[in-house]
């Protein structure tokens, strides 16, 4: 081989022993590599023994990865030989070339392999776009099956595991995912979320010494690792007394709707001291304040029409142009420039107007005016639109809406009481690290505590639990059980009589660090891929790309 057939052959097929290129067509849009197999004997693979008497040869036309966005086809050429072992059962096979090709396979092991990367990165159509834009076209159903041909990863030996459930079907079929709670992998997918799919498995795996779980009672009769010690997780611990303390809430919501709150302290009237220029003294030296009239502001589209015509007008006129040069310059008439340059004001042209015209609402605008006034506009419209209407009035609402909110002064309202507490914010009063809490939130807290004292024991309960997760402290628990059981709360005494079913995971999750956070994490990778697939892959699809992800 001379050095430049040795160079393409290491350029296209690094690190392929037994070939040999023999010529590279660029013809068209492809590439065609035209190579042969080079070894004078090979193994056959029924008997593994060493045959060198060939029987024939043909060309196979592997696909092989893009180069350049051109596709690259193999041209190989391969033998066939004959099988010297009497014991055999072949009489004839076909040599193949490691990691090159196999035994019917179309296209190459490294364009298999990268097939297999994309659909399980991108799944089936996403990878198949790609694939198409790498120069390589294929279908999705084509990169499901390299996905499928994969190998599980490696089998390992968890010391502590994770286990939760997981949608197929959300609120139809669920699954269970099981993580090594110190690498954070996943190492297994299960179809059931019950104890008879969860114990088989924990029996293939006796190293198994702790199981994080939440406080389903499905994983909790998992009584197959009988050495391993179950974890309750402190979140869910803490979520169910969240849920136990809105029930306690809600039996007492009668408390609320009694408690009377202060309404907020207006914001103070900050005066605006006068400037300077605005006090002049007079002759005997007292301050006197100078009090500037104010011209004619009218307001309206006319007023402020006319105010930028005059302005402009006038601009022009002082620029030197005659008032024929400005109609012309403007389009506009030149008695209508002529009135604006005769004009002193904009105000004079707004006085021309004609007196605004009478409505059939004019009748009733006294009393209006005086209902208004009466109630220093505590008086709703609807209320005034009644009234006139058993007067007389056949008119809309809107017309007296409109006209009391553009002519009728506008009263400063006292500001509404606050609102009664709802549910869930009392809740989150008690339930909220007291830290997080606004001054309000605090103010609140305490008014409605001291208005109920139910609340309040509740409040107690809820803080010295807490108290327990954040030290990591299991001590006193039974004695937290029994006085909550003892304050027949709705809620969170039947939450304390619970733990007692579960005593020993929860006294084994309180003082260690395991908790089902990386299997949360799991769970939101899962419902990822599963989008990813459109919601529509099989089980056996989901679990290969979840291992392998």
């Amino acid at each position: 081989m001379d050095d430049l057939a040795y160079a393409i052959q290491e350029l296209l097929f690094p690190r392929v022993s037994g070939l040999a290129v023999t010529a590279v067509y660029g013809a068209g849009p492809g590439v065609r590599v035209e190579a042969r197999c080079t070894p004078p004997a090979v193994a056959c693979p029924g008997c593994e023994q060493e045959a060198t008497r060939v029987h024939s040869s043909y060309l196979r036309f592997p696909v092989d990865l893009s180069a350049a966005g051109r596709a690259v086809t193999v041209a190989l050429r391969v033998r066939r030989f004959f099988c010297g072992s009497v014991r055999c059962p072949r009489r004839t096979f076909v040599e193949q070339v490691p990691g090159l090709t196999r035994r019917h396979g179309q296209v190459t092991e490294r364009l298999r392999n990268t097939l297999g990367v994309l659909g399980l990165a991108l799944a089936g159509r996403a990878g198949a776009r790609m694939a198409g834009h790498l120069g390589v076209p294929f279908n999705c159903g084509t990169l499901l099956r390299r996905v499928m041909d994969l190998p599980d990863p490696a089998a390992t030996a968890p010391r502590a595991v994770g286990v939760d459930d997981f949608a197929l079907r959300r609120g139809h079929v669920y699954g269970t995912v099981v993580i090594d709670a110190d690498t954070h992998q996943v190492l297994d997918l299960l179809p059931e979320r019950d104890a008879d799919t969860l114990i088989p498995w924990l029996e293939g795996h006796p190293e198994i010494e702790v199981i994080c779980r939440d406080r389903s009672g499905a994983y909790a009769d998992a009584t197959a690792a009988p050495q391993a010690q179950q974890v309750a997780d402190r979140f869910h611990l803490w979520q169910n007394l969240a849920t136990a303390a809105e029930k306690t809430v809600v039996a007492h919501r009668g408390h609320l709707k009694t408690l009377t709150l202060e309404a907020p302290a207006p914001e103070p009237a900050w005066e605006t001291p006068l400037p300077e220029d605005s006090v002049d003294h007079d002759s005997s030296g007292h301050e006197e304040e100078i009090v500037e009239v104010q011209e004619d502001d009218s307001t309206g589209k006319f007023a402020d029409r006319a105010r930028a015509h005059h302005a402009l007008v006038h601009e022009l006129l002082a620029q030197g142009m005659s008032l024929r040069g400005i109609a012309q310059h403007l389009g506009w008439g030149r008695h209508t420039v002529q009135r604006y340059a005769r004009a002193a004001r904009w105000q004079d042209m707004v006085k021309g107007r004609k007196p605004p015209r009478r409505t059939k609402l004019d009748p009733f605008k006294p009393y209006l005016e005086h209902r208004w006034t009466e109630e220093e506009g505590r008086v709703t419209i609807l209320d005034l639109h009644r009234k006139i209407t058993e007067r007389g009035w056949r008119g809309h609402y809107s017309l007296v809406r409109d006209w009391i909110r553009r002519d009728l002064p506008a009263y400063e309202k006292a500001p509404p009481p606050p609102p009664t507490p709802s549910v869930r914010q009392v809740t989150g009063l008690l339930t909220r690290h007291p830290g997080t809490l606004t001054e309000d939130d605090k103010l609140l807290r305490k008014a409605v505590l001291a208005h109920c004292p139910e609340l309040a024991a509740a409040a107690d309960l809820v803080s010295s639990f807490a108290q327990m997760l954040t030290t990591l402290s299991g001590t006193d628990l039974p004695t937290w059980i029994n006085q909550a059981a003892a304050a027949n709360l709705p809620g969170i005494s039947s939450f304390a009589t619970g733990l007692n079913s579960d005593y020993d995971a929860v006294t084994a999750g309180l003082p260690t660090h395991w908790n089902s956070g990386p299997v949360e994490g799991a769970v939101n990778r899962i419902k990822m891929l599963k989008r990813q697939m459109f919601g529509r892959a099989g089980f056996a699809l989901l679990r290969k790309r979840v291992l392998l992800s």
